[in-house]
């Protein structure tokens, strides 16, 4: 654990990095555009191009990182991403930001980060005893809320009282800080299986069709994912729509600050997992919690005071780290280490394409049927005032109110699922491949 602790400072540290960044750089964003327009639709964007590359390119960087060594894929991916943000500080110093440049600059940083994430979390199976993956998994999910805590108050108060440039440096010395603590230490090596050579390009659809069909003939794997996806999609719709429920106008400050007491439920959610070997059955908590999740959805599209709305943030982000966590555990306990870069990376990209759905689902939705729905003296605003705030702006929260129930219906047809409840029992370990000749591969 000592290595992979070390390893987790460095990357605790360039996520918060990151995180400074991302918040700066998609308020500058919505600062341009809703004030003037109303419309969201350019913010969603923003989380588009910041995700879709990372989906697209991970099946074929789990390929690779199955033949890097992980360590070194990490460090290029650390230092390609700084390299990008020197770009953007270069930017902001010559006063030539445009929000297209910002497009570019997400499309490669996400595409960088499709080669870091599946060796991290690769990684962690070559570093921890097979005991401690869920607890492993909760500091990876722990560091995430650290991120999304510190990271909006820190980057609102710095854009209050500073500028974007003092968020960008600040952002490069993390990643020097991350490439070193890489370099510091050293990885077990295990042991890959000699294949005959063949042509590249073969060699490649080949690992990636292995890591495919490892996943599609276990009907346990093919229900969690699908499970999880919609999960994602949830929350990608979440990621829109929250800025601009709670924007207010040069109020960096006062957003952050919501955004951390929601970030607060995801630390106490991590530390749980952290200290916590994780429930016996895997599977049920992720639908317990998922079920949580779908409730406080259905809640928050409601008429409800602002500190109801961030309690029930706090609790949604509470939940998520449980899930994560249990979800990641499962597929380390249960896929064998020489398919873990290939098959991660297609889980993630599997379990992530409907979010990418969502971020461009979601402002059209919003800007053209929903608000126009809920403005007041509509069908729907006279028909749903009682329970929904109306007027135009509002379509948020019938978008939210909707989702929550879509979500419940998704969560009962889960739990009648066998398959998916009962994956952890008929699904043989990772360490029962090691000992017998599988032809996957």
């Amino acid at each position: 654990m000592q290595t992979f602790f070390v390893i987790w400072i460095g990357q605790v540290i360039s996520l918060l990095g990151s995180k400074l960044t991302e918040f700066a750089l998609a308020f500058w964003i919505l600062d341009q555009t809703y004030q003037d327009t109303g419309t969201i639709t350019q913010f969603a964007l923003t989380i588009f191009f910041m995700y879709l590359p990372k989906v697209i390119i991970s099946p074929l960087a789990g390929v690779l990182v199955d033949r890097w060594n992980r360590r070194y894929a990490m460090i290029m991916s650390d230092l390609g991403t700084g390299i990008v943000t020197l770009g953007v500080l270069l930017l902001v110093w010559s006063n030539s930001l445009a929000i297209w440049q910002i497009y570019l600059v997400l499309i490669i940083s996400s595409s960088l980060s499709a080669f870091q994430q599946p060796a991290y979390t690769a990684s962690i199976t070559q570093l921890v005893p097979a005991k401690n993956l869920s607890r492993a998994n909760g500091m990876v999910q722990a560091s995430f809320a650290i991120a999304k805590i510190a990271a909006p108050a820190i980057a609102g108060l710095l854009m209050k009282f500073f500028s974007l440039k003092t968020i960008l440096s600040i952002d490069i010395v993390t990643f020097i800080i991350a490439i070193i603590t890489l370099i510091s230490v050293k990885f077990p090596e295990f042991k890959r299986r000699t294949k005959a050579k063949r042509k590249v390009v073969h060699q490649v659809i080949s690992d990636a069709l292995a890591g495919w069909n490892y996943i599609v003939l276990r009907p346990g794997l093919i229900r969690l994912v699908s499970f999880i996806s919609i999960s994602y999609f949830s929350m990608g719709i979440l990621e829109v729509v929250l800025w601009p429920l709670l924007y207010q106008p040069n109020s960096t400050d006062e957003l952050g600050f919501v955004l951390s007491i929601g970030g607060c439920g995801m630390l106490l959610g991590s530390v749980l997992m952290s200290v916590w070997s994780g429930p016996k059955n895997r599977v049920r908590a992720i639908i317990c919690f998922a079920g949580l999740q779908s409730v406080i959805i259905l809640i928050g599209g409601m008429k409800i005071s602002p500190f109801v709305l961030a309690i029930g943030i706090f609790g949604y982000l509470f939940s998520q780290p449980i899930i994560v966590s249990c979800n990641q555990a499962i597929w380390q306990s249960k896929v064998p280490s020489r398919l873990q870069g290939r098959v991660f990376a297609l889980q993630q990209t599997l379990e992530r394409s409907l979010a990418i759905g969502a971020y461009l689902l979601a402002g059209p939705l919003v800007d053209n049927v929903f608000n126009p729905l809920m403005a007041k003296g509509g069908v729907f605003a006279q028909i749903l005032g009682k329970f929904v705030n109306t007027g135009m702006g509002q379509g948020v929260t019938l978008l939210l109110v909707l989702l929550g129930i879509v979500n419940v219906l998704i969560v009962a047809i889960a739990y009648r699922q066998p398959r998916l409840r009962h994956l952890e029992t008929e699904l043989p370990d990772r360490n029962q491949f090691a000992n017998t000749n599988t032809t996957i591969a």
